[in-house]
């Protein structure tokens, strides 16, 4: 499991605000910059919310959206790149190593992954702040070489204080 009922209808609320889900507009050029440097012709986009990355991709054919809240999209698949954007701070704390292991198995290639570090602007209807794991780098880096050959690794301020990752399955 990657994410409750509970936590989907809140997801889905959350949705509703136009402001929301929109980082991937702003690690577009970067995305674009690691399908060229590593020759990637499909795109995975994991917790794609309102497809903010296709559009500012150009609408991109080979891409395929995933998103708990929009459950028209279908099931997440493989793909030469599998992005996962400004989604892992969101997840459920008990339900983090699941969504990660999901991950896992999805990326055969390449795999793009950002991590907002601090606190959401946004709060979910219950009352939490929409980033409902607030930890430091370190922690995710662990969370990360566990389960993948980490390329690169940078801090961001693309969208707010944060880490990025270019990863390939362990061999």
């Amino acid at each position: 499991m990657v994410i409750t009922e509970e936590y989907r209808e809140l997801q889905k609320e959350l949705h509703k605000n136009p402001d929301y889900g929109r980082a991937s507009f702003y690690f577009a050029p970067l995305v674009r910059d690691v399908m060229q440097r590593f020759q990637c012709e499909s795109l995975s986009d994991y917790g794609a919310g309102k497809k903010v990355l296709w559009e500012s991709l150009g609408k991109p054919e080979k891409y395929y959206p995933y998103d708990p809240a929009f459950p028209e999209y279908g099931e997440a698949k493989t793909a030469d790149l599998v992005v996962c954007i400004d989604v892992l701070e969101h997840i459920e704390p008990e339900l983090i190593d699941n969504v990660l292991d999901d991950l896992k198995g999805l990326v055969t290639n390449y795999g793009f992954f950002s991590i907002h570090l601090g606190p959401a602007r946004k709060f979910l209807a219950d009352g939490r702040n929409a980033h409902l794991i607030q930890k430091p780098a370190d922690w995710w880096a662990e969370k990360l070489f566990a389960r993948f050959t980490v390329v690169e690794m940078a801090s961001h301020d693309l969208c707010g204080k944060g880490e990025w990752a270019i990863v390939k399955p362990l061999t």
